[in-house]
């Protein structure tokens, strides 16, 4: 025998069917959808409703009785609360390697002229915490360092010495304070008349900013002179200075990179002079070039002597995941600057260049299409090189320099005009 179901009931059954298929979405400020994040077991006055209890579709009478709601069972159910998500450090833009600090990236970075002579004055400070770092010929036959320090910190770098007109050119792609021991007053008069005049920073009489002298060295102060990139937070505080973080263009590391035009390249020698030459050795087990730096000169037949260049403050040898050789003109503005060798180095516009990483060799393009950004590098087709992780060194040489290679040893000769 069939029994009859009572037609407003069975609506009603109906209806509060349908009610169970329907989904509630938040809605954004903007009108679309967005997934509901996990709550709590909620009632039905609370803000997870935006402030109104959801109408029911009927309301139950006297002799409509609710079914109690199985809180014990309820709470059984409830799922556990979410996982702290623990989200990988920041990358360094200028390194590729995560941030050892990554309050360190919220500040300004700081380009440091370092010494590479006088010969008594090695080992350098700090070259080996530097996140990228830049050679280029002075005057003499000599080479000078600008180290670029955002990523970490050091006590000591140094020894520091004078500007020059190419450092400019660093101060503008990574928008930093320009560390040096006075200049030429024919920089400095130049330097001071920019919009980067603010972000020169040169010794004065007080603790800021923070230069010293190296107790264990027992030279003239002239070339004992180092920067604390420690303390000089404390001076940009101290004094109100600006510290806002750049924006760097990202995209420019990757542990992995392949090239067809790649060439071997193990052994890299550079000759700025008969005073000053180097090279770079590739160590397959650490994936990096070491630095070995000349002891003599090789004027009269004498031969060539190397040693590692160490860095004094972790005894470390100066180490590089990349070597890049840049082309840049170098040119006098006028007969008076010839004569004692007042460079200007152009790091505008593009130029020939020589990247190395992985112990390997490709021959590029680099470009400057943005002046407050670092250098892009291309191969022959114009396709992006990705430099490996880690520390970079820069090599500038003159235009009119020539490079011959063979079984992955590479002789880079710089000359100028």
């Amino acid at each position: 025998m069939h029994r009859s179901i009572p037609l407003l009931l069975l609506a009603l059954l109906l209806l509060s069917g349908c009610d169970t298929l329907r989904e509630t979405n938040q809605v954004s400020a903007g009108g679309l959808p967005t997934a509901t994040p996990f709550q709590p077991a909620q009632t039905a006055s609370d803000s997870f409703y935006a402030g109104a209890a959801p109408t029911p579709l009927f309301m139950p009478t006297a002799s409509q009785t609710p079914t109690p709601v199985p809180t014990v069972e309820m709470a059984l159910q409830q799922p556990d609360p979410p996982t702290a998500v623990v989200l990988p450090p920041p990358i360094n833009p200028l390194t590729g390697l995560p941030a050892s600090d990554p309050t360190l990236l919220n500040r300004r970075p700081m380009a440091i002229k370092v010494a590479n002579y006088p010969r008594y004055i090695r080992p350098q400070s700090g070259l080996t915490l530097a996140d990228q770092v830049f050679e280029y010929y002075i005057e003499d036959g000599l080479t000078r360092f600008v180290a670029v320090f955002y990523g970490n910190d050091s006590e000591w770098v140094g020894p520091v010495r004078s500007g020059r007109f190419f450092d400019e050119n660093i101060q503008r792609m990574y928008q930093a304070y320009l560390v040096f021991k006075f200049a030429d007053p024919r920089v400095l008069d130049y330097f001071r008349t920019t919009d980067f005049a603010d972000f020169l920073v040169v010794p004065g009489f007080s603790a800021c900013p923070p230069f010293q002298l190296l107790p264990s060295r027992k030279i003239e102060v002239y070339n004992n002179s180092y920067f604390d990139t420690i303390a000089w937070q404390g001076c940009i505080e101290e004094d109100n200075l600006p510290n806002d973080a750049p924006t760097f263009r990202s995209g420019i590391f990757n542990i992995d990179y392949f090239s067809s035009a790649s060439l071997p390249g193990n052994l890299m020698y550079a000759y700025y002079s008969e005073d000053d030459y180097h090279y770079w050795s590739y160590l397959a087990e650490t994936g990096e070039y070491v630095r070995y730096q000349e002891t003599r000169d090789i004027r009269n037949g004498k031969a060539e002597s190397y040693a590692p260049l160490v860095d004094h403050v972790n005894a470390t040898a100066v180490h590089a995941a990349n070597v890049v050789y840049l082309f840049a003109y170098h040119t006098f503005a006028d007969t008076y600057q010839a004569e004692d060798e007042v460079y200007h180095i152009d790091l505008t516009g593009s130029g020939e260049a020589y990247v190395f990483r992985d112990g390997v060799a490709i021959v590029a393009r680099w470009s400057r299409p943005f002046a407050n950004q670092p250098l892009m590098l291309t191969d022959a087709v114009g396709a992006p090189i990705y430099l490996k992780p880690g520390i970079t060194f820069y090599e500038v040489l003159g235009t009119n320099s020539y490079v011959d290679q063979g079984d992955g040893e590479w002789t880079f000769r710089h000359t100028t005009p």
